[in-house]
């Protein structure tokens, strides 16, 4: 029997015992029963939200050439000299707020662990264990390498690598690929690699985010004046060098508006979580929430589709920044619809997209 520790703590035992090969010497090692892997990958996490922590986080995140495009003779004496020297004081505190203290670890570890636990029991009721699923990080841990290694070795001859991106951007999907094709440069026998594209208008999804919509709705006595769907900000130059990731975004929100029925007036597209100081896609989320106070729209609602995990983003800076934002301008009511985390519909939906990228592997 194998038995191997999976990246979210759990033990997962393979029934299937490890053989030589057929007509293989006797001294041959053994082979575990082959599988196919499936890897998850989100952003990352801080091991804590201590300043050193931070700073190998913040260093790690923040070098990637994705992310920060500029020439390195330029960018990293920056980086290093003034970014590293400040921002993990008020990143760590920013993670302090919203740390889980019981699990020692950021709300995106533990819900990314859920999520993984749940998909894998999915993949078990669908394919017993001819499927094999686990998640890592593209920053911080469980790493991309580490994670891949010990599939390898766990006998998964064929992987998928799904990123959970819904909506694809070079700064997120690509870096993620990016670093699974590094792994693999390190590998003497690839196995074959499939990578999931982004899953902005897969029904299932659509479906699992209006539901979220409706489920909050139901519980306010008087519904919002508008709906603002606040997706991750990029630079502007990104969209104008092709990177699809604005058009996704708009589309999802015109999707979903359509999928729940409603007027365009009652739903807007804004983006967040600016940097530097070169122009971002727009309108700015901060700024249109406490523009539409402003124009009397008093109630609003928040959601973030491009965040399949509630994370930093998401529980502080819209729970906080942005929420000030709208009361100082004067709102007077705000709700934040967390994201589909390891909701149901949501854990269906991803399965769907799996079992649909896995086509012409498994039955």
């Amino acid at each position: 029997m194998l038995d191997a520790k999976t990246a979210d703590g759990t033990m997962m035992h393979d029934t299937r015992p490890a053989r030589c090969p057929v007509h293989a010497p006797a001294d041959h090692p053994e082979i575990p029963p082959a599988k196919i892997g499936v890897l998850l990958a989100n952003l990352g996490t801080p091991d804590n939200y201590d300043y050193w922590s931070m700073r190998r986080y913040l260093n790690e995140f923040l070098s990637d050439k994705r992310v920060i495009d500029y020439s390195a003779w330029v960018w990293q004496p920056l980086l290093q000299l003034v970014v590293l020297s400040k921002r993990p004081f008020s990143s760590g505190a920013a993670y302090k707020s919203i740390w889980n203290e019981e699990a020692g670890e950021s709300p995106l570890m533990t819900i990314t662990k859920a999520q993984t636990a749940k998909i894998r029991e999915t993949m078990i009721q669908r394919h017993g264990d001819d499927v094999q699923v686990e998640f890592c990080m593209r920053y911080g841990n469980p790493s991309t390498r580490s994670v891949l290694r010990r599939m390898i070795d766990d006998g998964c001859q064929k992987i998928l690598f799904f990123p959970l991106y819904p909506q694809y951007a070079g700064a997120t999907t690509a870096t993620a690929n990016d670093q699974l094709f590094r792994a693999l440069m390190q590998e003497k026998w690839q196995p074959p690699v499939r990578t999931v594209p982004a899953y902005f208008d897969q029904p299932a999804y659509i479906d699992a985010l209006a539901q979220s919509v409706e489920k909050a709705y139901a519980l306010m006595e008087t519904p919002p004046d508008v709906l603002v769907t606040s997706y991750h900000g990029v630079p502007k130059r990104y969209l104008m060098e092709g990177d699809p990731y604005h058009c996704q975004c708009q589309k999802t929100t015109r999707l979903l508006r359509e999928r729940l029925g409603w007027d365009e007036d009652r739903i807007v597209t804004t983006f967040q979580s600016r940097f530097g100081p070169e122009e971002w896609l727009k309108p700015y989320t901060v700024e249109e929430v406490a523009r539409l106070a402003e124009l009397g729209k008093k109630r609003i609602a928040v959601i973030a589709p491009a965040f399949s995990a509630d994370c930093i983003e998401t529980l502080e800076e819209i729970n906080e920044e942005i929420r000030e934002s709208f009361e100082e301008a004067g709102g007077e009511s705000f709700t934040y619809i967390p994201c589909l985390n390891d909701d149901a519909a949501h854990i269906q939906a991803l399965a769907q997209v799996i079992d649909d990228n896995l086509k012409g592997w498994i039955a």
